[in-house]
């Protein structure tokens, strides 16, 4: 009877086997382009991949995804591609644009069974409103340009400018999102824009220069934009990777009927000549902004920049690990993005928070570092900082030969304070912050 029963249970389980594998063929033969692929590819690719977008091809439709499936395939088992540089184990972001395990086995099977294309299904099949110069899901309701392109010279030298880009609006506009454009990223280490309200009319804001080349001009020509300085209402900008910001729900800041924009541009070293033409891309919301964002620099550059310990200070073919501890003395807040920033030899990135209690909260870890995919994470909800918290930020880095992104080579030894030359270094978290409401912690973010 003992055998007999034995005998059973192998053959049961020999038709459960079976029966899975049939079951995982049958779902590989029923995946289509359109019932199961398309809504991957519209989330996940096509914010970069579409007509004027920053990557170098269309991934708009099926014509457009059916003849790379190969090479998606390499790029989305590898996890080069989407680039997502975080550690979702970590902290897992509102705007995480990584695949799942399950999107990725997905799009393998969908691949491995020749990429079907399916039958058109309405509430699938309609391809994302994407266009030209954004990376967002619709048109700009603002777009400030640059007055003329900026000629980068071919004599691998870093170059910085400042673009003046006057506005004047019918009224003051709330703001869903805002975006850096520019027509040849390759070409830019970082952007920043200053959005600055200038209300006084006796003020010209179209008189001054449109731009001041910092590596050519003198210093003084900055003098000019001082008039414009008096009230900022936002700070902001690109790095490498970098999508846009956006500010769900009644979050976000005001854009000011009359001002300018003063954008600083840091060029990186080319070898030819080429043109540069960059603009700023505004997103309006109808609801009103109760609750306004700031922003907010620590370490290189900010806020405990002398704290960092030990002395920013790597020495040729040297591997460093720096610390930086900064308390909030003042009123609790709320954080909506964090945004790390490290240069090329850069090799990990952490920070979080200890409050007085001794509690942690994670902000952010990038244990892989990659200069070429940075981003501005949005939290899923808001995150409360206490009076008296520690902020604490963590960067390694690598200063050898052994290093392929080092820039230098041979090394060299690298000092770096308030620099933003590319070859030196940084140890920077901005944030996106607003004052603490009672609740703000079950505030989605999505």
């Amino acid at each position: 009877m003992a055998a007999e029963s034995m005998i059973t249970k192998m053959k049961n389980f020999v038709y459960l086997v079976l029966f899975l594998l049939n079951s995982s063929i049958l779902q590989a033969q029923q995946l289509t382009y359109y019932n199961d692929i398309a809504p991957i590819v519209q989330t996940k690719c096509a914010p970069c991949h579409h007509p004027g977008g920053g990557a170098p091809f269309s991934l708009l439709g099926y014509e457009d995804v059916s003849k790379r499936v190969s090479f998606i395939k390499e790029v989305v088992q590898s996890g080069y591609m989407p680039p997502w540089k975080a550690d979702n184990s970590y902290v897992h972001f509102a705007n995480d644009r990584s695949l799942s395990q399950k999107e990725i086995s997905l799009l393998v099977q969908w691949i491995d069974n020749k990429a079907p294309q399916g039958t058109k299904v309405k509430q699938v099949a309609a391809t994302p409103e994407f266009t030209s110069f954004t990376t967002y899901s619709r048109k700009p309701d603002l777009v400030l340009k640059m007055a003329d392109s900026f000629l980068v010279r071919g004599d691998n030298k870093e170059r910085f400018a400042i673009f003046k880009i006057p506005f004047e609006l019918k009224d003051a506009e709330n703001i869903e999102a805002i975006e850096f454009y520019s027509n040849n990223k390759k070409l830019i280490h970082h952007a920043n824009y200053a959005i600055h309200d200038v209300a006084d009319t006796s003020i010209n804001i179209y008189k001054t220069d449109a731009t001041v080349n910092l590596s050519e001009d003198d210093h003084t020509k900055l003098d000019q934009y001082r008039l414009y300085k008096k009230v900022m209402t936002y700070y902001g900008g690109w790095i490498p990777g970098t999508t846009y910001e956006y500010y769900p729900k009644e979050f976000g800041w005001i854009m000011p009927k009359r001002g300018v924009i003063l954008l600083t541009v840091h060029f990186a070293p080319s070898a030819v000549d080429e043109k540069s033409f960059s603009q700023v891309n505004l997103f309006f919301k109808k609801t009103p902004v109760t609750r306004q964002v700031k922003v907010i620099s620590f370490g290189s550059g900010g806020i405990g920049e002398k704290q960092i310990t030990p002395i920013f200070y790597i020495k040729a073919n040297e591997k460093k690990s720096f610390t930086l501890e900064v308390t909030n003395p003042g009123t609790d807040v709320s954080i909506m993005y964090v945004w790390p920033h490290m240069h090329y030899i850069g090799k990990s990135f952490k920070a979080y928070l200890v409050s007085q209690e001794g509690d942690t909260s994670k902000l952010v870890s990038i244990p892989e570092w990659d200069f070429r995919w940075q981003e501005i994470y949005r939290l899923k909800h808001l995150l409360k900082v206490p009076k008296g918290s520690v902020m604490h930020i963590e960067g390694t880095y690598d200063n050898t030969a052994e290093n392929p992104a080092n820039p230098r080579n041979p090394p060299r030894t690298v000092f770096s304070e308030s620099s933003m030359i590319s070859t030196d270094e940084m140890l920077t978290l901005l944030m996106v912050y607003l004052p603490y409401e009672e609740g703000d912690e079950k505030k989605e973010l999505e």
